[in-house]
């Protein structure tokens, strides 16, 4: 059975291709989502997220021109997390949706805590990427 979904957008008053810049950066993650983790580690080309869980492993998926940041995230566990993200544009700003999925035996408090927490880190990519400019 497929698992439910929710979008999650914001729009920021930037040009998509600055945004997209800005966001597909691994080491910029703790200035705008520290939901993901509080600081960031190039290990041999890999990347990795120090989280309240453990050490995580975070993976764009490659450069493109669409702004496509889809990424995975690897849990301690092993389990990896698909993450679908987009910067789309729009006139002289875009929107940045991500899609949360809702994990097995997730509660709906649970799934309702991730959707604020994604939302609060978008909010923050907003706020970053528009007083940068």
């Amino acid at each position: 059975m497929p698992s439910s979904s929710r979008q999650i957008g914001e729009w920021i008053d930037r040009p998509a291709a600055d945004v997209y810049e800005y966001a597909s950066d691994p080491a910029n993650l703790p200035g705008w989502a520290p939901g993901l983790g509080s600081s960031v580690q190039n290990v041999d080309g890999q990347w990795f997220v120090e989280t309240d869980s453990g050490r995580v492993g975070f993976a764009f998926v490659e450069r493109n021109s669409l702004g496509v940041l889809d990424h995975e995230v690897t849990l301690p566990s092993g389990q990896v997390i698909y993450n679908p993200m987009r910067v789309i544009p729009d006139g002289d700003g875009c929107e940045v949706v991500f899609t949360l999925r809702r994990l097995p035996d997730m509660s709906d408090d649970d799934f309702e805590r991730d959707t604020g927490l994604v939302q609060a880190d978008l909010t923050r990519l907003k706020h970053v990427v528009e007083a940068a400019g």
